[in-house]
């Protein structure tokens, strides 16, 4: 008969951990509450959450193993269910049942969204669910949990890969094994953002794209083991201690101008910045562990200390906080101009939530285990005491409530945003409405054969009001939504509409409709939501519908960083071109944003009718400022032939 076996628990910290992950919280809080602030790159805070992970829970299982000679498994993942899941399971009911009574697109996918948090594959079902991370419209109310899966999945895996890994007969060996597999992660990634659209959050969100972080702090633990247990003199001499910190206050520094980088949305980002910032983490990490640190102290300081211990809370609750907080007061969570106010007023609100899941869920059950929190429950609603029975029933009934709120905000769910429904409103118009192009013509075939429908290299004859068999519309998911309203306007019109298109791909397409000779005589584009715009892919344009047609530039209207910029190289164009007018779409719904989805980018029907206006307008516009310039050409060659000898004139 085996002896019972008691779990080795630590009998000292590693120093500057806490430290870290208080700034790793900082990076990811302040980069979700404040988006227009200094740190674009600070969702590298989970990426040192991965190293310390990686680097803990591996050293950990070492210092088990080399007690005990085993690791005990069901001790290890109970272990990790009573850090993790008793948090989890509060947040998770409380905001479910807060967005119950928000309503809306907080509530879209939920009851996806709980199935992936409750089986610790948050990311793999968010990500075949066509999530986007990276996107404003319409957030995930849990979105922020993926990371958490990533790690719940690194727990319930690598204590039984780990043995795999000590076969490896070299310390340096190991190291290098968990070091191959961090890069081959990191190229991955690379190899999957470079893949095509869509492919940075599938990237992002991966476990086998994502693990690169947990693998460094894999190395360092195998790596380091002896020395972070038993440290060399040489490691304990005053200079190589201040050397040591020094390099840990370079890297401290490090992380956060890393986390000062711009977002790209490729391989110089993902994992190019995420990389950078877990090796500056793992140098940290070092620096701060080895015995006789004094950087590791200094991170470890009371107020860090306070944040590091709570750091999983905060992380848990600031993200669905702020959805919920924005959309009360008709914000979008992802937007670029969430105002400070309310980031303010959810960090508030964050620690407090933190400090009281801490406080009263996460301390209890991590000392007593859920059992033994459960049977003091039941003495408390037994007891003597009625304070403490009334302290009790409180806690029993108002977890209750969050079930049932949790029960019936899954079953309230919608499977599309209000923004998605619109643009699909406008996708099946399209599908049935859709006008037929102009038949290609054979080579040779004259000129005015060409006008007969509005295509061709010249214009028709100005006409009293423009037909829809005139005009060509080429554009992003907002004038897909906008579709409906622009063919009962402009009946024929022809409508090339898609999701996610930007300004880069219009040349090219005006360019192969020219040559077919199907270009019609009025361009409208609306392709100014989904990324910056480029004057000189303004000039492509101009030249690919040549000078004998008009350009419409729609202006657009999104809770998007580089709007602004947009609209001021659109409206700067139109203002050098003649044949180019705005077709202003930001100022016409600014006041009516109650018009627009939940996404306050794509508009409903009446919101439509209003794009299809702006547009008409610009095209009026196009149109009198021709029929000026026809009667101005008039004019001059009037007074030509006025000014002429008689036999001239008549000749």
């Amino acid at each position: 008969m085996t002896e019972p076996f008691t779990p080795v628990r630590p009998h000292a910290r590693f120093a500057g951990l806490d430290g870290l992950r208080a700034i790793a919280v900082a990076l990811v809080v302040v980069y979700h509450l404040f988006p227009g602030g200094w740190l674009k790159s600070g969702f590298i805070g989970v990426d040192v959450f991965f190293v310390i992970s990686g680097f803990l829970i591996t050293s950990l299982l070492l210092r088990e193993r080399a007690a005990t000679g085993r690791i005990a498994l069901v001790a290890f993942w109970r272990r990790r269910a009573r850090r993790l899941l008793p948090a989890l399971a509060l947040l998770v009911t409380a905001t479910a049942t807060w967005a119950w009574f928000v309503g809306g697109d907080v509530l879209v996918r939920l009851g996806r969204q709980v199935l992936g948090a409750g089986t610790f594959s948050y990311n793999w079902v968010s990500a075949a669910g066509g999530a986007d991370y990276f996107s404003a419209d319409t957030p995930e109310l849990l979105r922020n949990l993926w990371s958490l899966a990533v790690e719940e999945q690194f727990y319930v895996v690598w204590p039984l890969v780990l043995p795999l890994l000590l076969l490896v007969p070299r310390r340096w060996a190991r190291a290098m094994v968990a070091l191959v597999l961090a890069g081959a992660s990191a190229a991955w990634m690379a190899t999957v953002v470079s893949s095509g659209a869509g492919s940075a959050t599938r990237a992002y969100f991966g476990t086998d794209t994502h693990a690169f972080g947990l693998l460094l702090g894999v190395a360092l633990a195998v790596g380091l083991q002896r020395v972070l247990s038993d440290a060399p003199a040489w490691m304990l001499r005053r200079r190589t201690r201040w050397t040591g910190g020094i390099v840990g206050v370079a890297a401290v520094a490090a992380l956060f101008a890393i986390a000062l980088l711009p977002e790209m949305p490729d391989a110089a980002t993902f994992p190019g910045t995420l990389l950078a910032g877990s090796i500056v983490a793992a140098v940290a990490v070092v620096a701060g562990a080895v015995p006789g640190s004094w950087i590791g102290r200094a991170l470890d300081v009371p107020p860090l200390r306070w944040i590091g211990d709570r750091s999983y809370g905060l992380y848990l609750w600031h993200w669905p906080v702020l959805v919920l907080v924005a959309a009360g007061v008709g914000v979008n969570a992802g937007a670029d101009d969430v105002p400070v106010w309310i980031g303010l007023v959810v960090l508030v609100l964050t620690v407090l939530l933190a400090a009281l899941s801490y406080r009263f869920v996460e301390q209890p059950v991590r000392r007593l285990g859920l059992r033994g929190s459960l049977r003091r429950l039941g003495g408390y609603l037994g007891g003597h005491s009625a304070a403490a029975r009334t302290k009790a029933l409180g806690m029993v009934l108002a977890g209750a409530l969050v079930l049932a709120g949790t029960t019936a905000a899954i079953a309230a769910a919608p499977a599309e945003s209000s923004g998605q429904l619109v643009v699909a409103a406008g996708r099946r118009a399209l599908a049935d409405n859709a006008a037929p192009r102009p038949p290609l013509l054979p080579e040779g075939a004259p000129a005015d054969a060409r006008q007969a429908d509005g295509a061709g290299d010249a214009p028709a004859t100005l006409r009293a009001v423009v037909d829809g068999r005139q005009i060509d519309a080429i554009g992003d998911s907002v004038m897909l939504a906008s579709a409906p309203a622009l063919m009962a306007r402009y009946p024929g019109i022809h409508i090339d509409a898609k999701v996610s298109r930007s300004m880069w791909v219009a040349p090219g397409m005006l360019r192969k409709l020219a040559d077919r000779g199907a270009l019609r005589e009025y361009v409208v584009l609306g392709l100014g939501t989904n990324g910056a715009i480029a004057p000189h892919l303004l000039d492509e344009v101009m030249a690919a519908i040549g000078p004998q047609r008009r350009l419409v530039l729609v202006t657009a209207f999104a809770p998007r960083s580089w709007i602004a910029g947009v609209n001021k190289t659109l409206t700067a164009f139109a203002e050098g071109h003649p044949h180019a007018h705005i077709a202003d779409w930001s100022a016409a719904i600014r006041p009516h944003e109650n018009l627009l989805a939940g996404d306050h980018i794509h508009p409903g029907e009446a919101g439509g009718r209003i794009f299809a206006s702006v547009v008409a307008d610009a095209i009026a516009a196009l149109q009198l400022a021709q029929a000026q310039q026809r009667e101005r050409m008039m004019l001059r060659a009037a007074q030509l032939g006025a000014e002429l000898p008689a036999d001239a004139a008549a000749a």
